[in-house]
Protein backbone atom coordinates (compact mmCIF):
# COMPACT_ATOMS: atom_id res chain seq x y z
CA UNK A 1 0.00 0.00 0.00
CA UNK A 2 1.31 3.46 -0.90
CA UNK A 3 1.86 5.63 2.14
CA UNK A 4 2.79 8.95 0.51
CA UNK A 5 4.26 10.86 -2.41
CA UNK A 6 7.89 11.84 -1.85
CA UNK A 7 8.79 13.62 -5.09
CA UNK A 8 7.86 14.11 -8.73
CA UNK A 9 9.77 15.13 -11.85
CA UNK A 10 8.88 15.57 -15.50
CA UNK A 11 10.28 12.71 -17.59
CA UNK A 12 8.77 13.83 -20.89
CA UNK A 13 6.99 17.00 -22.01
CA UNK A 14 4.82 16.91 -25.13
CA UNK A 15 1.18 16.47 -26.14
CA UNK A 16 0.84 15.07 -22.61
CA UNK A 17 3.47 15.11 -19.90
CA UNK A 18 4.88 11.96 -18.35
CA UNK A 19 5.90 12.31 -14.71
CA UNK A 20 8.07 10.08 -12.56
CA UNK A 21 6.76 9.82 -9.03
CA UNK A 22 8.80 8.67 -6.06
CA UNK A 23 6.47 6.95 -3.59
CA UNK A 24 6.90 5.51 -0.13
CA UNK A 25 5.11 2.27 0.67
CA UNK A 26 3.69 1.51 4.09
CA UNK A 27 6.55 -1.01 4.49
CA UNK A 28 9.04 1.85 4.17
CA UNK A 29 10.21 0.77 0.70
CA UNK A 30 10.53 3.52 -1.91
CA UNK A 31 9.37 2.92 -5.49
CA UNK A 32 9.02 4.91 -8.73
CA UNK A 33 5.97 4.99 -10.99
CA UNK A 34 5.26 6.80 -14.27
CA UNK A 35 2.00 8.68 -14.74
CA UNK A 36 0.52 10.76 -17.55
CA UNK A 37 -0.44 14.28 -16.55
CA UNK A 38 -3.59 15.03 -18.51
CA UNK A 39 -5.91 18.05 -18.48
CA UNK A 40 -9.44 17.77 -17.15
CA UNK A 41 -12.07 16.93 -19.76
CA UNK A 42 -15.79 17.27 -20.37
CA UNK A 43 -18.15 14.89 -22.18
CA UNK A 44 -21.77 15.38 -23.16
CA UNK A 45 -24.51 13.20 -24.63
CA UNK A 46 -26.89 15.57 -26.46
CA UNK A 47 -30.31 14.02 -27.05
CA UNK A 48 -33.56 15.14 -28.69
CA UNK A 49 -36.42 13.80 -26.54
CA UNK A 50 -39.05 14.51 -29.21
CA UNK A 51 -37.35 12.55 -31.99
CA UNK A 52 -35.69 10.14 -29.53
CA UNK A 53 -32.23 10.46 -31.05
CA UNK A 54 -28.80 11.44 -29.76
CA UNK A 55 -25.97 13.22 -31.53
CA UNK A 56 -22.68 11.34 -31.41
CA UNK A 57 -19.42 11.48 -33.33
CA UNK A 58 -16.71 9.30 -34.75
CA UNK A 59 -13.12 10.44 -34.94
CA UNK A 60 -9.89 8.70 -35.84
CA UNK A 61 -8.16 8.02 -32.52
CA UNK A 62 -4.44 7.17 -32.75
CA UNK A 63 -4.43 4.59 -29.89
CA UNK A 64 -7.48 2.85 -31.38
CA UNK A 65 -5.87 2.75 -34.80
CA UNK A 66 -2.59 1.58 -33.27
CA UNK A 67 -4.21 -1.57 -31.85
CA UNK A 68 -5.90 -2.27 -35.19
CA UNK A 69 -9.45 -1.16 -34.47
CA UNK A 70 -11.60 1.26 -36.44
CA UNK A 71 -13.40 4.45 -35.49
CA UNK A 72 -15.91 4.03 -32.71
CA UNK A 73 -19.09 5.87 -31.84
CA UNK A 74 -18.45 8.43 -29.09
CA UNK A 75 -20.18 11.17 -27.17
CA UNK A 76 -18.92 14.69 -27.77
CA UNK A 77 -15.93 15.46 -25.56
CA UNK A 78 -12.86 17.61 -25.19
CA UNK A 79 -10.39 19.20 -22.84
CA UNK A 80 -11.32 21.90 -20.37
CA UNK A 81 -9.21 24.90 -21.30
CA UNK A 82 -9.65 28.24 -19.51
CA UNK A 83 -13.34 27.60 -18.88
CA UNK A 84 -15.36 25.45 -16.53
CA UNK A 85 -16.33 21.90 -17.53
CA UNK A 86 -19.94 22.79 -18.48
CA UNK A 87 -18.75 25.59 -20.75
CA UNK A 88 -16.17 23.24 -22.27
CA UNK A 89 -18.95 20.71 -22.99
CA UNK A 90 -21.00 23.44 -24.67
CA UNK A 91 -17.97 24.59 -26.71
CA UNK A 92 -17.21 21.05 -27.86
CA UNK A 93 -20.88 20.44 -28.73
CA UNK A 94 -20.73 23.43 -31.07
CA UNK A 95 -17.33 22.57 -32.56
CA UNK A 96 -17.86 18.83 -32.98
CA UNK A 97 -21.64 18.52 -33.31
CA UNK A 98 -22.85 21.91 -34.51
CA UNK A 99 -25.18 22.09 -31.49
CA UNK A 100 -25.96 25.05 -29.27
CA UNK A 101 -26.63 23.45 -25.89
CA UNK A 102 -28.17 25.31 -22.98
CA UNK A 103 -29.13 23.25 -19.93
CA UNK A 104 -26.59 20.61 -19.05
CA UNK A 105 -27.29 18.02 -16.37
CA UNK A 106 -24.18 16.91 -14.54
CA UNK A 107 -23.92 13.14 -14.16
CA UNK A 108 -20.52 12.70 -12.49
CA UNK A 109 -16.85 13.59 -12.45
CA UNK A 110 -14.90 10.41 -13.11
CA UNK A 111 -11.28 9.36 -13.30
CA UNK A 112 -10.62 8.11 -16.84
CA UNK A 113 -7.66 5.82 -15.97
CA UNK A 114 -6.70 6.36 -12.31
CA UNK A 115 -3.85 3.85 -12.35
CA UNK A 116 -1.85 5.79 -14.94
CA UNK A 117 -3.35 9.23 -15.63
CA UNK A 118 -4.50 12.36 -13.81
CA UNK A 119 -7.36 12.81 -16.33
CA UNK A 120 -10.77 13.47 -14.81
CA UNK A 121 -13.83 13.99 -16.99
CA UNK A 122 -17.12 15.69 -16.15
CA UNK A 123 -20.06 13.85 -17.75
CA UNK A 124 -23.23 15.67 -18.84
CA UNK A 125 -26.58 14.97 -20.45
CA UNK A 126 -28.21 17.76 -22.49
CA UNK A 127 -31.50 18.04 -24.34
CA UNK A 128 -31.61 19.72 -27.72
CA UNK A 129 -34.21 20.38 -30.41
CA UNK A 130 -33.97 20.96 -34.16
CA UNK A 131 -33.45 24.70 -33.77
CA UNK A 132 -30.37 24.03 -31.62
CA UNK A 133 -28.51 22.57 -34.61
CA UNK A 134 -26.86 25.80 -35.75
CA UNK A 135 -23.67 24.61 -37.45
CA UNK A 136 -22.19 21.72 -39.37
CA UNK A 137 -19.98 20.39 -36.59
CA UNK A 138 -17.04 18.27 -37.66
CA UNK A 139 -14.44 19.83 -35.38
CA UNK A 140 -12.06 22.68 -35.97
CA UNK A 141 -9.78 22.46 -39.04
CA UNK A 142 -6.80 23.75 -37.05
CA UNK A 143 -7.22 20.87 -34.58
CA UNK A 144 -7.18 18.31 -37.41
CA UNK A 145 -9.97 16.31 -35.76
CA UNK A 146 -11.93 15.17 -38.86
CA UNK A 147 -15.03 14.49 -36.80
CA UNK A 148 -18.06 12.81 -38.35
CA UNK A 149 -21.42 13.70 -36.80
CA UNK A 150 -24.16 11.11 -36.53
CA UNK A 151 -27.67 11.11 -35.06
CA UNK A 152 -28.52 7.71 -33.63
CA UNK A 153 -31.94 6.53 -32.39
CA UNK A 154 -31.87 6.04 -28.62
CA UNK A 155 -33.33 2.54 -29.00
CA UNK A 156 -30.38 1.64 -31.25
CA UNK A 157 -27.90 3.10 -28.73
CA UNK A 158 -29.44 1.01 -25.97
CA UNK A 159 -29.28 -2.13 -28.14
CA UNK A 160 -25.59 -1.38 -28.74
CA UNK A 161 -25.04 -0.97 -24.98
CA UNK A 162 -26.79 -4.26 -24.19
CA UNK A 163 -24.79 -6.21 -26.77
CA UNK A 164 -21.37 -4.76 -25.93
CA UNK A 165 -21.03 -2.77 -29.15
CA UNK A 166 -20.42 0.60 -27.42
CA UNK A 167 -16.65 0.46 -26.95
CA UNK A 168 -16.07 3.95 -25.52
CA UNK A 169 -16.48 4.15 -21.72
CA UNK A 170 -17.80 7.74 -21.77
CA UNK A 171 -20.48 6.80 -24.26
CA UNK A 172 -21.52 3.62 -22.48
CA UNK A 173 -21.74 5.43 -19.13
CA UNK A 174 -23.78 8.34 -20.47
CA UNK A 175 -26.19 6.11 -22.43
CA UNK A 176 -26.77 4.10 -19.25
CA UNK A 177 -27.26 7.30 -17.23
CA UNK A 178 -29.83 8.57 -19.72
CA UNK A 179 -31.62 5.21 -19.70
CA UNK A 180 -31.84 5.32 -15.88
CA UNK A 181 -33.01 8.95 -15.77
CA UNK A 182 -35.31 8.93 -18.80
CA UNK A 183 -36.36 5.30 -19.54
CA UNK A 184 -39.45 6.42 -21.47
CA UNK A 185 -37.19 7.71 -24.27
CA UNK A 186 -35.94 4.23 -25.11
Amino acid sequence: MIDRLLASRTAYKGWFDVLMLKLKLASGEEIEREIVEHPTGAAVLPFDPDRRVATLITEARPPVLYVGEERMLEVIAGMVEDDDPADAARREAMEEGGLSLHDLHHVARVWATPATSTERVDYYLAEYRGQDRVGPGGGLPEEEEHVRVKEVPLSELWAMAETGRLRDAKTLTLVQALRIRRPELF
